[in-house]
């Protein structure tokens, strides 16, 4: 009989046409009290959105900033110009090998990405599926193989690189760039692998399919999010790789952007920061407008879109 009052309330506010009241004792009401709200969510969203953002606001506001701004700052406000110039974004594309830098690594990265792709979805497959004994250990290895930092690899892969007569050419990028792509993109595929019914290739495989067709046609199909964010993640680190470019490339038309700018707008203790801010922005261009066409993509892979 204790429900007899609540009911009776509801009833009222169908009959009269009003809403109901909202319940606010219990989830996320603890958010309607304003200054609670400001203290618990604006406050710490707003330091996150501008320790994130401000160095990307710094970048561009020096990469538009004239030189006489740039080099007297007890003059002009550091945080602001009134006179902004394209002068350097000029002189970046214009007057040095930054288009063909851009070129360079865009071309780096798709093929080392590619190749660290197809090698990662047949080693992930073959562990996941196949149901060998040891494909847990084998796994367990390819992610520890991730671990091995590049500052250690990059010594014996440049001997290799300059025996085989692969040293100042792209071609050695993109073959020792699979060293460290393949075995976290694995990991990750692995893990996607997983969530993929095994019922689906049992039916495939009673009506005849081949494990190769089930693969083709089954499993990359439904594991395009994975797929996604494998290559990200490996368009990402191919893009901001540092120690393998600067070791394996020489010659100034073959190197990449992290790479370019930091050797050809640095002359002895003298930083042209103007180009060097641009050229840092223009080179993160590519690298947002990816994660803003798949990031939903990314997501979905990192939470597990299929289920049971």
């Amino acid at each position: 009989m204790t429900d007899l009052p609540t009911r009776s309330i509801d009833l009222k506010n169908v009959l009269s046409g009003s809403a109901p009241t909202a319940d606010h004792t219990e989830g996320m009401s603890y958010l309607q009290s304003v200054p609670r709200r400001i203290v618990t969510l604006y406050l710490p969203l707003a330091i996150i959105v501008i320790v994130l953002l401000f160095p990307f606001y710094w970048m561009a506001l020096t990469s538009v900033k004239p030189d006489e701004q740039l080099l007297d700052l007890d003059r002009y406000n550091p945080f602001w110009t009134w006179n902004p110039t394209f002068k350097h974004f000029h002189k970046l594309l214009f007057e040095s090998y930054y288009p063909h830098w851009l070129w360079n690594t865009m071309y780096v990265a798709v093929c080392a990405t590619v190749l660290s792709i197809i090698a990662s979805v047949l080693a992930a497959y073959a562990i996941v599926r196949l149901r060998y004994k040891g494909a847990n250990l084998v796994g367990g290895l390819i992610f520890l193989a991730y671990l091995v930092p590049p500052s250690i690899l990059f010594i014996p892969l440049a001997t290799v690189v300059f025996q085989y007569g692969l040293f100042d050419s792209p071609l050695a990028l993109i073959l020792t760039y699979p060293t460290i792509l393949i075995p976290f993109s694995t990991w990750l595929l692995m893990g996607y692998f997983k969530t993929i019914p095994f019922e689906l290739e049992e039916c495939a495989l009673i009506d005849g399919a081949s494990r190769w067709q089930i693969l083709i046609k089954i499993v990359l199909p439904l594991a395009i999010p994975g797929l996604i964010s494998a290559f990200i993640f490996c368009f990402t680190l191919c893009w901001n790789e540092f120690i393998y470019a600067l070791t394996f490339l020489q010659s100034t038309s073959n190197k990449t952007v992290p790479v370019a700018i930091v050797n050809e707008f640095v002359d002895g203790d003298i930083y042209r920061w103007g180009s060097l801010m641009a050229g840092a922005l223009a080179g993160s261009l590519p690298l947002v407008i990816l994660y803003a066409f798949f990031v939903e993509h990314y997501v979905s892979a990192m939470t597990g879109a299929v289920k049971e």
